[in-house]
């Protein structure tokens, strides 16, 4: 397809296309992600034009046929403003945050595991299982409802090189072997990341979240670790509370766009 000055072309044998100008110039480049929540996530490489965001993003459009998304952080004026010349709009916002792992966080040392619940790894749980807590707990996270794993999509995620067994926690109802909620802190070169602290709806509400926080970052703080890094959707009003309540501050965010179909 063609512009003024621009053509875009898509790469071979993958789900990107690249922005080209008359003499052959590279204007830009945008790779697509066909998430297992059945969404589309677009990724422009830095060196991408403001002129080429409408181009490329209306290639990808034409051939995967839905709504795209783009996630950029709060401080990058000029890739918003890119986005938005290309027709993207605000669909919902998230803070990063950095909470303490040392135990004595006001509230979190004497978080104990509610009774009747016990704790294993995640390295010891059944993956087909563990998959499904997964997709269920997913619902109820802003940006993720209809996720649904593959068996090797999951696998593949869940043991990568930022996974570590002990803090990967799953929660285990003692009488029926039901896995009621998970904690999954990822052990990364920069740091431990927060990817997800969630409980199934009926072992809401009594503490299990807190725990499974405590233990995981328990383990972080016996390694001489200090914080935790999260990403929290701002309409996540539960997870906030629970954050704001450890000590957790905000350090920045980002804006989830979407270009509608």
């Amino acid at each position: 397809m063609a512009g003024p000055a621009l053509r875009v072309t898509r790469v071979p044998h993958q789900l990107a296309w690249r922005a080209a100008g008359p003499d052959g110039e590279a204007a830009g480049m945008v790779r697509a992600w066909l998430r297992p929540d059945q969404r589309c996530s677009v990724f422009f490489d830095a060196a991408a034009r403001p002129e080429a965001y409408p181009l490329l993003a209306a290639a990808v459009a034409a051939e995967v046929g839905q709504d795209l998304y783009v996630t950029v952080d709060e401080g990058d004026i000029a890739q918003l403003a890119a986005c938005a010349s290309a027709g993207f709009t605000v669909s919902r916002r998230e803070s990063y945050y950095r909470i303490p792992a040392r135990p004595a966080v006001p509230g979190r040392s004497a978080a104990a595991l509610p009774a009747g619940l016990t704790v294993l790894s995640a390295s010891a749980a059944d993956d087909d299982r563990l998959r499904q807590l997964d997709d269920e707990l997913r619902q109820d996270v802003p940006g993720s409802d209809g996720w649904r794993w593959d068996a090797e999509g999951f696998r593949r995620e869940t043991f990568s090189p930022g996974f570590d067994p002990a803090t990967y926690l799953v929660a285990v109802d003692e009488a029926t072997g039901e896995y009621a909620g998970l904690v999954r802190v990822w052990n990364n070169p920069a740091g431990p990341r927060l990817g997800l602290i969630a409980v199934r709806d009926g072992y809401r509400r009594r503490g299990l979240a807190r725990a499974l926080l405590s233990r995981a970052f328990g383990v972080l703080s016996e390694r001489g670790l200090a914080e935790v890094t999260a990403e929290i959707d701002d309409a996540n009003v539960a997870s906030r509370t629970l954050l704001d309540s450890l000590g957790a501050r905000r350090t920045g965010g980002c804006a989830e766009l979407v270009l509608r179909h």
